[in-house]
């Protein structure tokens, strides 16, 4: 278990959506975050105490999170330095980036000389079956978007919270770094051989009570050419009952591929249904999830108003203005 609670390193992050694994952790397990470290030539902010590691121990820290994902995860020199520091202040440390703490002997040597432990949790532990396709009981929902970092993993935390305040059976299934490190448990999909992929979700959505729905933490796009093969495996592994389509509305072009642009959520719809459909033919599209967080209250209102007479569906932002509709649609399911 990675001991709580965390110092969030934002370390050098261009941006605040480099800075996603953080943001969410602080979003979603607020408790677990003493504060954040930024480097002098960071660009991304949690609008949570500025701590140095001396500040943060004393606060009560116990592992320092590296809740940056840059492309490529990369360890930089600039970041050991303060990772090995906080190894010989008596921190853990704990990363999702493909770049693994247990591969850097530097690191490995300090923490043999402390006592550290080092948590990467893009680790696959288990031996994953390939998949079989065989239809399980129990529901399952899954949020697929434009775009990569657009919210599916918010979009499936928020239901997940509205499902259970209103007592209906849920279980959010981590797919991801940042859903593993804020509930504990999931599957690193990005991870995985190739060929276990859908087989890794169908074991993460086992069989389950007729009324229980399976949240399953989105990833990458169908149409982002660096990133659809993980979600291919969602969509086959995870044999939907239900669809989110996800979107961010500010966006230029795809994130890190300037020369492609997004689909339209028609154009979404149609393909992501249509793939779903092949392991789960009874799978439908219930609803919209906008990211508005570059939006004011009343340009995301009209933005929305505006997508849901053009699509014909539910079209909320679950993180600012509650999942309630999105799970109504899901009850109807």
């Amino acid at each position: 278990m990675i001991k709580t609670p965390y110092l969030l390193f934002l370390g050098d992050a261009p941006d605040q959506l480099a800075a996603k694994v953080a943001q969410g952790i602080k979003d979603w397990r607020p408790d677990n975050a003493v504060g954040q470290y930024r480097m002098p030539s960071c660009g991304a902010d949690l609008k949570i105490a500025d701590m140095t590691l001396a500040e943060a121990k004393e606060a009560g820290a116990k592992t320092l999170v590296i809740g940056v994902a840059n492309r490529g995860g990369i360890i930089s020199a600039a970041w050991k330095e303060v990772l090995i520091e906080a190894m010989r202040m008596g921190y853990d440390l704990a990363s999702g980036l493909h770049n693994l703490l247990s591969e850097e002997a530097d690191l490995v040597a300090v923490a043999a000389e402390t006592g550290a432990t080092l948590h990467d949790v893009r680790i696959a532990s288990v031996d994953y079956p390939i998949a079989n396709g065989i239809k399980r009981s129990g529901k399952r929902c899954l949020a697929v978007g434009t775009d990569c970092s657009v919210g599916k993993m918010y979009t499936a935390l928020a239901m997940d919270k509205e499902m259970r305040e209103r007592g209906l059976k849920s279980t959010f299934r981590a797919t991801g770094q940042t859903g593993i490190l804020i509930t504990g448990d999931g599957v690193p999909l990005d991870a995985v051989v190739a060929d276990f992929m859908a087989g890794a979700v169908e074991y993460l959505t086992p069989d389950n009570d007729a009324d229980h729905w399976d949240m399953i933490e989105g990833q990458g796009s169908l149409f982002h050419v660096s990133y659809s093969g993980v979600t291919m495996a969602l969509v086959h592994g995870g044999q939907p009952d239900a669809l989110i389509l996800s979107h961010e509305p500010t966006r230029e072009h795809m994130r890190g591929l300037p020369t492609y642009q997004q689909p339209t959520l028609a154009e979404l719809r149609d393909v992501a249904l249509t793939l779903a459909k092949v392991g789960n033919p009874d799978c439908k599209v219930i609803g919209i999830s906008v990211n508005t967080q570059h939006l004011n209250e009343e340009e995301a209102v009209a933005y929305m108003a505006k997508v849901e007479a053009e699509m014909g569906l539910p079209t909320v932002d679950p993180f600012r203005h509650g999942a309630g509709r999105l799970v109504d649609a899901l009850e109807a399911v």
